[in-house]
């Protein structure tokens, strides 16, 4: 026993008992291991567990078989590649070199084909065209690239805020590409799946302050989308497409992808009666400009590009150089398009058809064709 004075007040310290220690080191043990559980446990940021990247995953595969299944192309076409596969046979090499259906089909599934969208004001093509892919080495590599940006996404951000900046951003991609390609189609994810590393990019400037190895993610990342915008040089790929769904996923990043910062969260689990030195606000000054300058400029875009196509205003016509942004023309490979054009001369069930591009002329003996069957022949021809 020990004695303290203070203030006339007698305090007296016993030694426990042997029992009595044991169960009060088991309580405290007991205590810090449940504390330190809820650190371990404790996390700022909701981990989602992500289903929608990989229902729109197989959406796109199902919606590439139905197309497969509608084209039909032993019906449909003299020549076919993979005739083994019956009606999933596949359009010639020639013709399509993506494994896939004609062009006629794609386009009665709702393709991108800018004259039905001003015409006919079939706008719903600027949605409907980023489910439909052009053959099977177009869906693999557009979905092997959604799972492995998507899912992490989905993860980190949840299925509703990725639902719409996937959509939004495939919209964007198909309203740039229709105001400079007038010709042809166009099908494909690639927008959307651009807007998500566009997404990536403006949601690792806007939370900043939050990473570590920042610098090292920024290189990282900008050289990949270099990468990936350098391909649309090529022929035959849409770049305006990545262009526009790139644009629309950096702006959309800021606007959905915004983080508070850490003191807000530490301040949230403060214990009660804890004073804490200063508050802290959810989110950056920075952030919030970020936020309404980008809503600002997607709305702004939107409009004025909706306006201008259903004007028909051609902007090829007013930028000579915007061309090179789709197509940079090299020894290898030419980059100006040839129309499906074709002359025909019919006598009884015998017709001659001949490409008005390439010259080339052959006959047909007609059956039951219908004028799309004989406009996949015409593109057969001219391929």
């Amino acid at each position: 026993m020990s004695r303290d004075r203070r203030e006339g007040l007698e305090i007296k310290v016993v030694d426990p008992p042997t029992s009595n220690v044991s169960a009060a080191q088991t309580s405290a043990g007991a205590r810090g291991g449940r504390q330190r559980a809820s650190f371990a446990e404790f996390r700022p940021f909701k981990l989602w567990f992500p289903w929608l990247v990989p229902a729109i995953v197989v959406a796109n595969i199902v919606l590439f078989a139905v197309s497969m299944f509608i084209n039909d192309c032993p019906k449909n076409s003299q020549k076919c590649s993979a005739r083994f596969l019956g009606r999933f046979a596949f359009q010639p090499m020639k013709e399509n070199p993506l494994l896939g259906p004609s062009s006629t089909t794609l386009e009665k599934m709702g393709a991108l084909e800018v004259t039905m969208v001003v015409d006919k004001h079939q706008v719903w093509r600027l949605f409907t065209c980023i489910w439909l892919h052009a053959g099977v080495f177009h869906v693999l590599a557009n979905m092997l690239s959604l799972i492995f940006i998507g899912i992490r996404l989905e993860q980190e951000f949840g299925f509703v805020r990725i639902g719409l900046l996937y959509m939004i951003s495939g919209f964007g991609g198909s309203l740039l590409s229709s105001l400079f390609n007038r010709e042809g189609i166009s099908v494909g994810a690639s927008g959307a799946l651009f807007g998500l590393l566009g997404a990536m990019l403006s949601e690792l400037l806007t939370n900043w302050t939050i990473y570590a190895n920042k610098f090292a993610a920024l290189l990282t990342l900008i050289f990949i989308i270099s990468i990936n915008l350098a391909v649309g040089i090529l022929p035959h790929v849409d770049n305006f497409a990545h262009l526009g769904g790139f644009t629309s996923g950096f702006l959309l990043g800021f606007v959905f992808l915004i983080r508070p910062q850490y003191g807000y969260f530490n301040q949230r689990n403060n214990p009660r009666g804890y004073a804490a030195p200063s508050a802290k606000s959810k989110h950056k000054p920075y952030q919030y400009v970020l936020w309404i300058t980008s809503l600002l400029l997607l709305i702004a875009g939107y409009t004025v590009g909706l306006i201008v196509l259903l004007r028909g205003t051609d902007l090829n016509k007013h930028c000579s150089w915007c061309h090179y942004l789709s197509c940079m023309p090299t020894s290898l490979w030419n980059c100006k398009s040839q129309n499906m054009y074709c002359k025909s001369s019919q006598i009884g069930k015998q017709m001659n058809l001949t490409c008005i591009a390439n010259g080339r002329t052959e006959m047909y003996t007609l059956g039951n064709e219908n004028q799309s069957q004989i406009q996949q022949m015409c593109s057969q021809l001219c391929s």
